[in-house]
């Protein structure tokens, strides 16, 4: 996923950096967006297994972004909640020393319909997703049931850190 040039708010936990990119203005209505992804780059670090430091960027978009990010590399043409590009590169970066694990795209019309079907805070949501897509640059998925099982229980229990519950069990 290219970058987009709009203006970024770096976020650091001790050992994660998280650029947390607002490209659609809406997102600001969660309250203190950037420092809400800071905590959960912290909250996700355990699952991630890496001794050094680690970097992401989450995308903060809308509907048509997320659907064309769709459409050219996941051949879907449609909006989805949140799509994860791990980088395949596995050495850490020579200038800051943090391994760039890739970036999230989240998608506001999307997550807003989502958490409001639910009848969950918008801010909940978002942070299901953004732990979604920490463990999928982590490289956990969901192609099967055992897969399902692991990458949903390890959502549950960082969800619990913010106080946030079972997701899952809402469906």
């Amino acid at each position: 996923m290219r970058r987009a040039a709009r203006p970024m708010a770096e976020t650091t936990s001790p050992d994660f950096a998280l650029d947390c990119v607002v490209e659609d203005a809406r997102w600001n209505a969660v309250p203190e967006v950037a420092d809400l992804c800071t905590k959960i780059a912290a909250a996700c670090l355990p699952a991630v297994n890496h001794d050094g430091a680690l970097a992401a960027t989450v995308l903060l978009t809308n509907d048509a972004h997320v659907r064309d990010l769709n459409a050219r590399f996941r051949d879907q043409d449609k909006p989805t909640n949140v799509l994860s590009f791990p980088n395949d590169d596995e050495e850490p970066d020579p200038d800051t020393g943090a391994l760039y694990l890739g970036d999230i795209a989240v998608s506001y019309e999307t997550v807003l319909r989502e958490a409001t079907e639910a009848e969950k805070p918008l801010q909940n949501h978002l942070t299901h997703m953004i732990v979604h897509g920490v463990l999928h640059l982590a490289g956990f998925d969901h192609l099967d049931d055992a897969e399902a099982e692991e990458m949903e229980s390890m959502e549950v229990n960082i969800l619990n850190e913010f106080g946030i519950s079972d997701p899952y069990t809402q469906i």
